[in-house]
């Protein structure tokens, strides 16, 4: 019997995994058949509506995230039936991936070929790798001129051509096509000579034109995250000058209170505005300074991450809310993404209050969860900080129930160091993908 099957639908999870597996069935509700598969509305609610533009295919909020959640359920509890949903939905985005015109990783097909090979590798089918590949060499073949170098957008970010390369890096490795990762490294080459600061948003109407975003989605660290990947797969000191250079405007912007660092969401207009989360906070900035720690090995990028760390601590989540940590739940800039990096670092350092703290975040956002009709868990939150009657629950991964729970089943893993398991982490995350430090480990090997 179904492990969806053993509460009463009226009763409280107790677990990150019992929530997981009610945050899936809530996601189910939401699914649409068609003759090439399956895709899942962004907000099933009868009155219900999206926080975020409909993209069925994405990884941000459309198909791509929820298959990889559906994967990962599968693994954590052993229902096949979960493998099926993940199945249907990957058969829809290899039928239907040509429809779309976007190459982006959040938003676009790197995102999709990311699903493909990782539904490919776990369920064992071979034309999913197959449709992956093809994504992958389409994306090679709409490179152009840009700024005197190549790529394929004048954005060097996260959201931009980051994104698409970072995509490119997983598939030279997955797939074993060398070509891939020869033209991240070209692109990269691109990036590495922009000046930095110099990353804005550009078109958000919310941010002043002249708006510098030191954050991770659209910002400098982002872009120097990706500098220091390419600084760990090439050897070229290129890059690893260009994501210092990064990591120090990151650093000279930051705000210092004893061992605490918080990053502005942008300047010179908003130094007093600390986002916590992933997107634009410093949930997404460790994540730059860990991935620098491990390709250069500098202790003082592994005490930027503790510092940042303690600067979440230190505001009182997830029970105080503050300007930079809103009425919000997701993956993007919400609880889930403090999760992630939490159990990430306990996964890293070993240091046991990172895992406590992890659990502190889960079991509120357990306590926030909604199932009132009996259909599942879903999280109800502003998803926009300026727009905070904006209410809603939607499904996807970034801003959604599969993120959450996809967040949920990592702390799960991360608790079982007598059954270690793999989970999916996206390009960007630089944490082991088996949360469990050596040292559990190694205690589990003796």
């Amino acid at each position: 019997m179904s492990l969806d099957r053993t509460r009463s639908t009226s009763e409280r999870a107790e677990s990150p995994l019992t929530a997981a597996i009610l945050a899936g069935r809530w996601i189910r509700t939401a699914a649409i058949d068609d003759e090439h598969g399956r895709h899942w509305q962004a907000n099933p609610d009868p009155r219900g509506r999206s926080a975020v533009t409909p993209e069925p295919w994405s990884l941000y909020s459309g198909a791509a995230g929820i298959v990889l959640f559906f994967l990962e359920l599968a693994a954590a509890t052993g229902h096949e039936a979960y493998l099926e949903d993940a199945r249907a939905g990957a058969r829809r985005l290899a039928a239907t991936w040509r429809e779309q015109s976007d190459l982006s990783l959040y938003h676009g097909l790197t995102g999709v070929m990311v699903a493909l090979m990782e539904a490919g590798w776990a369920l064992g089918e071979e034309r999913f790798e197959t449709e992956a590949r093809a994504v992958a060499d389409l994306i090679v073949r709409s490179r152009r001129t840009v700024d005197g170098g190549v790529g394929w957008s004048p954005d060097p970010a996260q959201r931009g051509d980051g994104g698409i390369v970072l995509g490119l890096l997983r598939a030279a490795a997955h797939l074993g096509v060398p070509a891939y990762e020869e033209l991240a490294v070209e692109v990269g080459l691109r990036i590495a000579k922009l000046p930095v600061p110099g990353h804005r948003f550009g078109d958000c109407a919310d941010l002043p034109v002249d708006a510098v975003t030191p954050g991770f989605l659209a910002g400098t660290a982002g872009t120097a995250f990706l500098l220091a990947r390419l600084y760990g797969v090439s050897g070229d000191d290129r890059f690893l000058r260009a994501a210092r250079s990064g990591a120090d405007f990151v650093r000279e912007v930051s705000l210092l209170t004893g061992r605490c660092a918080a990053v502005p969401h942008h300047v010179p207009q908003a130094r007093g505005l600390h986002y916590l989360g992933f997107c634009s906070g410093s949930a997404g900035v460790a994540r730059m300074f860990y991935e620098l720690h491990q390709v250069a090995g500098d202790p003082g990028d592994l005490d930027w991450v503790e510092r940042l760390a303690r600067g979440i601590v230190r505001v009182g989540v997830p029970y105080r809310q503050t300007e930079g940590y809103w009425n919000t739940a997701c993956q993007c800039c919400g609880a889930a993404g403090l999760i992630e990096l939490f159990v990430g670092l306990w996964a890293a350092t070993g240091r046991e209050s990172h895992l406590d703290f992890a659990r502190a975040l889960a079991g509120h956002l357990i306590g926030r969860a909604s199932g009132h009709d009996g259909q599942g868990y879903r999280w109800y939150q502003a998803y926009r900080r300026l727009r905070p009657e904006e209410v809603s629950a939607d499904t996807g991964y970034m801003v959604g129930a599969a993120g959450i729970g996809a967040a949920l089943l990592h702390l799960d893993a991360a608790g079982q160091a007598d059954q270690a398991r793999r989970v999916i982490l996206l390009p960007d995350n630089p944490f082991p993908a088996i949360p469990l430090p050596t040292s559990a480990l190694r205690r589990t090997r003796s």
